[in-house]
Parts: structure tokens; C-alpha cells; sequence
């Protein structure tokens, strides 16, 4: 083989071999940025893997928002797909549009049966469900014989409106500690032998 054609020949296993390498290496990538999207279904059944980042959504369940007192960036709530019901962790602060009873879609990772979240997605309006969301539920309701179009849903909480709630609980709370402790001398005395 002459000189010239063994360079040629050089260039274009150089570049068979580059291409292949960049092929693999955007393989790699794109394996590594993929979430596999479970339903609290598929997570409680024990199909989703632990501790390996996947994407869980559903409906928030009311009154399952609670707060840390001491850390509010600290937040547990519960998704449901009306057949199973997961909690989840996440540090951080919720969309604006989070709320009870609307659509939410978290990508984290399941640790101990429970989902710790690094980032949580809510729906965009009164209309909107995440894709997989209404289409597991869709399916529910197919198992069931009913008409997805014909479900009640309870209209969505603002995060607003649960911490209100929230801190007329703990008021109340304040209050009748207040109160039990202020009734509690004068029932003693008025019980006291004389």
C-alpha cells in the first residue's frame, strides 16, 4: 500500500472510531437523564427501583400537606392514583400552582417505601393533569367501568389556604390548652373538701 491511500485509510478509522465514541457517549447521557414515570400503583407493588431517580405523579391528597414548624422549606404530602397512596419528602419550596386535590408529577428518588423528592411539578391550570397521571387513572377507570369524564373531583386547596388552616389549628390548639389550663384551679377548688 502506498503512502497516501495508508493516511486516507488512517483518517477515515479515526473518524469511524470518533463517531462511534460520540454515539456512545450521547447514549450514555440520554439512558442517564431518563426518569421512568410510576404511579403510587406500580410504586407500592414494589415495580418502581430504590434509590434510582424516576418520575411518581398523581393527585395530592387533602389535608396530607403538613409542614415542618421548626423548617417550612421541609414538606410531606401524600400523591394517590385513587388505588394506592404514596408519601413524599421534599425539601424546597412548591410551585405556585401546588395544591390539594390537583395534578403533580415529582422526580426523585424511593427510599424505604417512601418518595424523597428533588423536584416537584403541579398542574398548569383547573383543566390540566400530567399525561401520566390521567392516563393511569384513565385506566382505573376503564378497570372499574366508569366514565373518566364523569368523575367528581373535590375543587384543588391553595398552598395559601393550607397554611391558613394550619395556623388556626395550632391557634385552636394554643387556645384550648389556654383554656383547660385557666378551668383547671377553679374545678379544683370548687371540688375541694371544705
Amino acid at each position: 500500500m502506498n503512502n497516501a491511500r495508508q493516511k486516507k485509510l488512517m483518517w477515515v478509522i479515526a473518524m469511524l472510531v470518533g463517531v462511534a465514541v460520540a454515539v456512545g457517549l450521547i447514549l450514555y447521557a440520554i439512558r442517564q437523564q431518563t426518569d421512568y414515570y410510576f404511579d403510587p400503583t406500580a410504586i407500592t407493588a414494589g415495580k418502581a427501583p430504590e434509590n434510582k431517580r424516576i418520575r411518581a405523579g398523581g393527585m395530592v391528597v387533602a389535608g396530607s400537606v403538613k409542614r415542618d414548624p421548626n423548617d417550612p422549606l421541609n414538606i410531606q404530602f401524600e400523591v394517590t392514583d385513587y388505588k394506592a397512596v404514596v408519601p413524599v419528602t421534599y425539601r424546597g419550596v412548591l410551585p405556585d400552582l401546588f395544591a390539594e386535590n390537583s395534578g403533580v408529577v415529582a422526580t426523585g428518588e424511593l427510599q424505604g417505601g417512601a418518595f424523597v423528592a428533588s423536584e416537584v411539578l403541579a398542574k398548569h391550570d383547573e383543566n390540566y393533569m400530567p399525561p401520566e397521571v390521567a392516563k393511569s387513572l384513565k385506566a382505573e377507570h376503564a378497570e372499574r367501568g366508569t366514565d373518566v369524564n364523569n368523575g367528581q373531583f373535590i375543587p384543588a386547596t391553595s398552598m395559601a389556604e393550607i397554611d391558613q388552616r394550619q395556623a388556626e389549628q395550632s391557634q385552636n390548639q394554643a387556645q384550648a390548652q389556654s383554656d383547660s389550663q385557666t378551668q383547671s384551679p377553679t374545678q379544683n377548688e370548687s371540688h375541694a373538701p371544705q
